[in-house]
């Protein structure tokens, strides 16, 4: 049995938080798709730790954590966030597995990544600068390095003639930054990965499934920078939605239960692209202010605005969402009105549907205004003790959407989460 847990905005839903709160009740949890590009935000003892590649499982003593093909890994990353979680007293080499089908980002691909993002000027998208794109297109290309390959004899050689290849391209970019100093902490990182236990994801986490054991599979960024179904071009490169399961991890469609969106009271995005709610006045400002609203991976400000319903139903529809995990509710505690985007305006005709291609037309959101529940809820645990402000909030987006909010998480800590 598999259930999914990922987001259903732009990233930075809060995720993390929520698969640690899960976590206790399943066997496995397993990333499958992103990389290092993901933060997820825990508060494990009061203290605040940010992972970026390593599944959010890990503080949990008995349950595996396993990295899957669908991702591509950075093992300088894994190295370091290794270090930062053995601080913790927890050994990545005892529960953490990673799939031999798990491809590499090398050196050369945050190279090109920085390369390519300074060509384009103006009209950048926004990268982390990480080096996934790259990665993934290597992946596509059929040229990538896999964690696999590490145990082969012959990786160095296989690495000098991929290097070869992306040094003509950085080249042709006229890229002239010195990486060895990249290089070195990389093939440092790779001594530390041959230590990890790496196994054929796919067997391994099947048989863990027939043996009756529950995996929660985790998502990185937001269905709404899906390769796909996501803000194109301003995207990420991997398939971010419940489909990717199954690729990124190697199981069958019907092995999936429960799909557990996670979404924020309002919304959030990061770097460019289209936001049709973004607020660029007071009101964003506050949000961003009040909420912290800053990325965990890069530190930038995120842009702030209401919560979008047309992209959350859509997220919802091609994610086939059972049941949504709505995250910073106590941001919303000191705000007199609240507005929910229930439509788009384009051309002239109001619609309910994203259309194809965001960046090519002006969308002006709809807007349904709600009252405030202007008191601080961040003690509460049950749904039935929620303000009726509040209540009738969250129930305009259940309604909306089709789907329950079973949860609701109303501060920071591990145990601020109200229940249904």
């Amino acid at each position: 049995m598999v259930d999914v847990l990922l987001g259903l905005q732009w990233g930075d839903e809060g995720k993390g938080k929520i698969v640690d709160f899960f976590a206790p009740s399943y066997d496995i949890i397993a990333r499958f798709q992103g990389g290092p590009n993901a933060g997820h935000t825990l508060y494990v003892n009061g203290e605040k730790i940010v992972l970026h590649q390593i599944p959010s499982g890990i503080f949990h003593e008995n349950t595996i954590n396993l990295i899957g093909n669908g991702v591509v890994l950075d093992a300088v990353t894994l190295q370091n966030e290794s270090k930062k979680v053995a601080a913790f007293g927890i050994d990545c080499k005892k529960n953490l597995f990673v799939s031999d089908r798990t491809h590499l980002i090398l050196p050369t691909h945050r190279a090109l990544d920085k390369a390519s993002e300074l060509s384009k000027g103006e009209s950048k998208i926004g990268s982390t600068l990480k080096g996934i794109g790259p990665a993934y297109m290597d992946k596509t290309g059929r040229n990538g390095l896999r964690v696999g390959d590490l145990l082969d004899k012959n990786f160095t050689t296989q690495y000098i003639k991929l290097r070869l290849k992306h040094q003509r391209m950085l080249d042709s970019f006229g890229f002239q930054e010195d990486i060895s100093a990249w290089e070195e902490e990389f093939f440092e990182a790779l001594d530390f990965m041959r230590q990890l236990k790496i196994v054929n994801g796919e067997y391994f986490i099947n048989e863990k499934i027939s043996n009756g054991k529950k995996v929660m599979a985790e998502g990185a960024q937001g269905s709404m920078l899906d390769v796909d179904f996501g803000t194109f071009p301003f995207v990420t490169s991997s398939n971010t939605i419940s489909a990717g399961v199954c690729t990124g991890l190697g199981i069958a469609p019907q092995k999936i239960r429960e799909v557990i969106g996670v979404t924020k009271a309002y919304c959030t995005r990061v770097g460019g692209g289209p936001f049709p709610t973004e607020l660029h006045d007071e009101t964003g400002e506050r949000l961003r202010k009040v909420g912290n609203e800053f990325g965990a991976t890069t530190g930038r400000p995120r842009r702030c605005g209401w919560i979008d319903l047309v992209a959350l139903n859509f997220a919802c529809m091609i994610n086939g969402v059972t049941k949504v995990v709505m995250t910073k509710a106590d941001v919303l505690d000191a705000f007199e009105e609240l507005h929910v985007c229930e439509s788009y305006m384009i051309n002239g005709k109001e619609t309910r549907q994203v259309p194809y291609q965001m960046t090519k037309m002006s969308i002006e959101p709809v807007y349904k205004k709600f009252k405030g529940w202007n008191k601080d809820i961040t003690a509460i645990k049950s749904m039935d003790t929620i303000p009726e402000t509040m209540r009738s909030y969250i129930h305009h987006i259940t309604d909306y959407l089709g789907v329950p909010v079973s949860h609701i998480s109303n501060g920071p800590g591990r145990d601020q989460l109200i229940c249904n």
